[in-house]
C-alpha cells in the first residue's frame, strides 16, 4: 500500500505572540493564524483530490480542532468525520506552561544549563520526555498504518518528532525540522516534502 500522510500545524495563536509556550494549554487563533490555516487548506485542496478518500485526524487542544474545522470547511469533509486523538496533541511542557523564556530562565535558570534552543522543553518540571513522545506517535503511526490516505492536524514540537520518527531521524536531527505555520508536510515511502505558496506545482 502507498500510503500519503499530510501533516499540517495549526495556524498562530494568542499565546504564540506573546512568546509564551502553550503545550497543553490553549489560545484561540489570530487572524493571521486563519489566514495561515486558510492558505494551507486552499493548497491541500488542490493536491488531494476526492475529500472523502481521506480520513481526518486532529489533535484534541482547542487551537488544533479551530484549524481543523477550516480545512474540512475548505475541503467538503464533515467535520464531525474527523478522529481526535490525544497522541497528536503537543508535548507537555508541565510547569513551563504559558510562560515566556525570559520567565522560565529566571525561575529555573539552572535547568536550561546543558541545553540548546532546540530540546530545551524536555527539561520542564512535571512536563514530557522525548521518549514519551516518541513512543505515543509512534503508536499512532502503528495504528494507521493500514489507511492509505491520511490528513492530520497537529502541533509545532509534535509535529517534529512524529516527521523524525516517520523518517528515521536522529533526535537532534528531528528537533531541528521546520515548524513554520504557513507550511505542511507531504510523507510518503519514508520521504517529507515540504509545501507551501513557493511549491513548484502552484506556480
Amino acid at each position: 500500500m502507498n500510503q500519503i500522510i499530510y501533516l499540517l500545524r495549526h495556524g498562530e495563536t494568542v499565546l504564540n505572540t506573546q512568546g509564551r509556550y502553550q503545550g497543553e494549554l490553549d489560545s484561540p487563533l489570530t487572524a493571521i493564524g486563519i489566514e495561515q490555516v486558510q492558505q494551507n487548506a486552499d493548497m491541500l485542496k488542490s493536491l488531494i483530490g476526492d475529500s472523502q478518500q481521506w480520513q481526518v485526524f486532529s489533535s484534541p487542544l482547542g487551537r488544533a480542532l479551530q484549524s481543523t474545522e477550516i480545512i474540512c470547511n475548505t475541503m467538503g469533509y464533515d467535520f464531525n468525520n474527523v478522529q481526535q486523538d490525544n497522541r497528536l496533541a503537543e508535548v507537555a511542557v508541565g510547569d513551563w506552561a504559558g510562560l515566556t523564556t525570559k520567565e522560565i530562565e529566571h525561575t529555573w535558570p539552572t535547568l536550561l544549563d546543558q541545553t540548546d534552543h532546540y530540546n530545551w522543553f524536555f527539561n520542564a518540571p512535571n512536563g514530557e520526555s522525548y521518549d514519551a513522545v516518541v513512543s505515543r506517535l509512534t503508536d499512532w503511526l502503528d495504528s494507521i498504518k493500514d489507511v492509505p490516505k491520511v490528513i492530520v492536524i497537529s502541533h509545532g514540537l509534535t509535529g517534529r518528532i512524529l516527521r523524525g520518527i516517520y523518517a528515521g531521524l536522529a533526535k537532534e536531527d528531528a528537533l531541528k525540522l521546520d515548524v513554520s505555520q504557513d507550511v505542511f508536510f507531504k510523507l510518503t515511502h519514508k520521504n517529507i516534502q515540504n509545501i507551501s505558496l513557493a511549491f513548484d506545482d502552484f506556480y
